[in-house]
């Protein structure tokens, strides 16, 4: 369900802009209509009233849990049925967060992402990206929303934007609280800017070379590193949040003294925060997870040369669900993409 076909039908029943507001906001918020001062029944007209039911029936259907696999870290990777039978991933942060799926598979095509070998099923509606919140909400707080599941979200940016508005205004959640994640899409940046709700940036950068950029992401908008930084720039200083550049540590590949000195030149004095995390292996490609002594020594010395550097480990590293296992799995078996490293 798109939200704007939503609201075109609580206003065929009646609904005034507040009334709509009401049934949205408790929807998202996860909270019973008739909490507070003033209850649903004695607020919202008649045929409204008389609706509900039947919607609420249908929003709980847009996001069901399939299955729960919880972490030691405090996460749990979730997947989720769609009304239509598919599945997504989202999982529960640790600290009150949630990571959710805007597509159904990806079409950008990450050799070292699961989630990208198969390929673009369909794109996820505004209404079952909020939906993965909602769900999430009824088994744990939610006050931060990443946009890092399964998918690019700047390839279904009408849906991901009109959830991100709902989020943002009734959905009791900080906009920088809320994260977009991209490989890099140029029409996100000026998109983002102009909406009434803008978010976090996290930007896809892996490496600070163009040619094995292009590898690893096969089929990104070829942004060079250099090109991708400067844009990410232009939008931390407009909205006062930092990019958080998103590093996935490949062993053997995007490690060496090379690579940290590029770093260093491309975000050294820039409003950045680079988020390194170790590979999280999946079986059937040919890519290693460095040891987290060497992630970490990596960090450091970053670190040391004036870049503010977080090493994170993908959530749920013990129970083997990296973006796209979960629903690989119940899918059917992972294929082998044999990826050499670039010479």
């Amino acid at each position: 369900m798109q939200l704007d076909l939503l609201r075109q039908r609580l206003r065929a029943l009646g609904a005034l802009p507040l009334h709509e507001q009401r049934v949205l906001r408790d929807w998202v918020q996860a909270q019973p209509h008739d909490q507070g001062r003033r209850r649903a029944r004695d607020f919202l007209p008649r045929p409204v009233r008389d609706a509900l039911p039947q919607i609420d029936a249908e929003l709980a259907a847009m996001a069901t849990l399939v299955s729960t696999h919880p972490g030691a870290d405090g996460s749990a990777r979730l997947l989720v049925g769609l009304a239509d039978g598919q599945t997504v991933e989202s999982v529960l942060l640790p600290r009150d967060g949630v990571c959710v799926s805007s597509q159904v598979g990806c079409a950008v095509g990450c050799q070292f992402c699961m989630t990208g070998q198969g390929g673009l099923v369909r794109q996820v509606t505004s209404g079952e990206i909020v939906a993965q919140v909602v769900l999430a909400r009824t088994l744990r707080p939610v006050k931060k929303v990443v946009f890092m599941g399964m998918g690019e979200p700047a390839h279904n940016l009408d849906n991901v934007m009109e959830a991100i508005d709902l989020l943002g205004t009734e959905g009791k959640l900080g906009h920088k609280n809320i994260v977009f994640s991209t490989v890099g899409d140029p029409r996100v940046f000026a998109r983002l800017a102009q909406g009434k709700v803008r978010p976090a940036l996290a930007l896809s950068l892996h490496t600070t070379r163009a040619g094995l950029r292009e590898r690893l992401l096969p089929r990104a908008p070829r942004l060079t590193p250099d090109e991708l930084v400067a844009l990410g720039e232009t939008y931390a200083r407009l909205t006062s949040y930092p990019i958080q550049y998103q590093w996935t540590l490949l062993d053997g590949i995007n490690d060496g003294d090379d690579e940290l000195d590029g770093i260093v030149r491309l975000l050294k004095g820039k409003y950045a925060v680079l988020n390194m995390i170790p590979y999280n292996t999946i079986p059937g490609l040919d890519f290693q997870r460095p040891s987290w002594d060497k992630a970490r020594a990596i960090a450091e010395r970053l670190h040391a040369r004036g870049i503010l550097t977080k090493l994170r480990d993908s959530a749920g590293q013990d129970v083997d669900g990296g973006c796209g296992q979960l629903r690989a799995r119940a899918e059917r078996p992972a294929r082998s993409i044999p990826i050499r490293p670039a010479s």
